[in-house]
Order: C-alpha cells, then sequence, then structure tokens
C-alpha cells in the first residue's frame, strides 16, 4: 500500500462533512464471506446450476428446494463478524461526518458494527417473510429448516428478503440511497466491481467534491476517480483514524 495514497485518503476524509460509503462485498471478504467475481468468489465455484442463475426469481419459483440448498450452503452466513473496515464506517457515522452507508452487500454486518443509516439495495439474509401470510422470520429459521421451509402459521414459503435477479430494488430504499449521495461531498466507493445495475448506477448522482474508489481490481468508473486505490482494505483501514 503507497502511504503517499493512504495519506491522501486520510486527508479527504478529515476534510469531509457529509461523506457517504457506498458498499460491495469485498468489504465482508475479511469477515470470511465470499464475494462473487473474484477468483474463489461464488460465480467461480462448480454447481449443478450457475449461481447467477440458481439466485434467479424464476430459478427460485421452478426449484426452491436447489435454491434452498444453495443459499444455506453459500449465501447464509450467520457467524460473521464486522471487520475494521465495518467499524471505521461506524465510527465515522458516530462522529457525525458520514452521512450513513450504500450497499449491495446482504450480509447485515454494516448494521452489527454500529451504522445506523444504512441503505440495504439488495436486501438482508436478516429479514425473512411469509410469502402468503407476511409474518416476520429470522435468518436462524431459514437455517434450522429443511428443504423449502415453510411458516408454522399458514404453510406459505418463507422467502428471505433478499432481492435476487430479475427483481426490482425496493423504491424507498433507492430513493434514500439517492437522497445520500446526491448530497455527499465525498463518496468512498468500496469493494464492488460496479457492473451489477442498477445499483452501481446510483453513483452517478454523485456531484461533491471528492470520489475515491478502493478496490483489488479495476471499475469501469476508475478513470472519474479523484483517488484510486488498489489494495486490500486491511492494508488501509487499519491505518485510518475519525
Amino acid at each position: 500500500m503507497e502511504q503517499e495514497k493512504l495519506q491522501q485518503f486520510q486527508d479527504i476524509l478529515d476534510h469531509a462533512r457529509r461523506c457517504v460509503f457506498f458498499t460491495g462485498a469485498g468489504v465482508s471478504t475479511d469477515s470470511g464471506i465470499p464475494d462473487f467475481r473474484s477468483q474463489d468468489g461464488l460465480y467461480n465455484q462448480k454447481y449443478k446450476y450457475p449461481p447467477e442463475q440458481i439466485i434467479s426469481r424464476s430459478f427460485f419459483e421452478a426449484n426452491p428446494e436447489e435454491f434452498y440448498r444453495f443459499y444455506r450452503d453459500r449465501m447464509l452466513v450467520l457467524d460473521a463478524k464486522p471487520n475494521a473496515t465495518h467499524l471505521f464506517m461506524a465510527k465515522m457515522e458516530e462522529k457525525g461526518t458520514c452521512l450513513g452507508v450504500v450497499t449491495q452487500n446482504i450480509d447485515g454486518l454494516h448494521t452489527a458494527a454500529g451504522s445506523k443509516h444504512v441503505d440495504e439495495l439488495h436486501g438482508s439474509i436478516l429479514r425473512n417473510y411469509c410469502m402468503k401470510c407476511g409474518t416476520f422470520y429470522d435468518a436462524r429459521f431459514i437455517k434450522n429448516s429443511t428443504g423449502i421451509p415453510h411458516c408454522p402459521k399458514c404453510g406459505g414459503i418463507v422467502k428471505p428478503d433478499v432481492v435476487l435477479y430479475e427483481e426490482s430494488l425496493d423504491d424507498d430504499v433507492v430513493t434514500s440511497a439517492i437522497r445520500k449521495i446526491s448530497s455527499a461531498d465525498v463518496l468512498v466507493v468500496l469493494g464492488t466491481s460496479l457492473v451489477v445495475y442498477p445499483a452501481a448506477g446510483l453513483i452517478r448522482y454523485f456531484h461533491g467534491d471528492k470520489l475515491v474508489l478502493i478496490n483489488r481490481t479495476a471499475t469501469p468508473y476508475d478513470e472519474n476517480a479523484d483517488l484510486l486505490i488498489q489494495a486490500s482494505f486491511s492494508e488501509v483501514f487499519p491505518y485510518l483514524h475519525c
């Protein structure tokens, strides 16, 4: 990690008044949660069906048992803890210079770290609802079930509150995310390839002073960044101060 870039990032954060963090799966890899597109990511694992197909709405409806087998095995990670990057963002918010987090992640680790203003664009594994009567169930209910989880009250299928491929993002969450991003003077985008739309397109609403991109690999927005850091987060956030 270049010390000059680390100092540049620190200076940007020190002068930020309305910082917003936009995060993707790479932020949670240090917590033991696999990302999607890296060499060891979910999309490069070998399953009977491609993971992109399994986590689509049409597959869920056509083959729910196989969906839940994959979901429990690879996506329902309940023992993960927030890492230094999550904790740093929560401290920035507590300090009052961060408007909050906009995340593509479904693991709930931002909230677990203490962040209060989190827009979960793709939902959360921690919320699950009966598709028939709407009864809420926690993640342990899904984890401890077998086959297709059914609601004890009405027999309906209990579906995780996560946005599958072919499903729309929640309008209220998107509106909140746009409000944060458009109000920010500093936008820090980290751990995302910025190729999944419509979520990735939200950074176009940023018109502030400094755009910082931190990712281990290149993104389509690299040339727009005021500061580009290609490094692991363990090389960056443990060395910053709020």
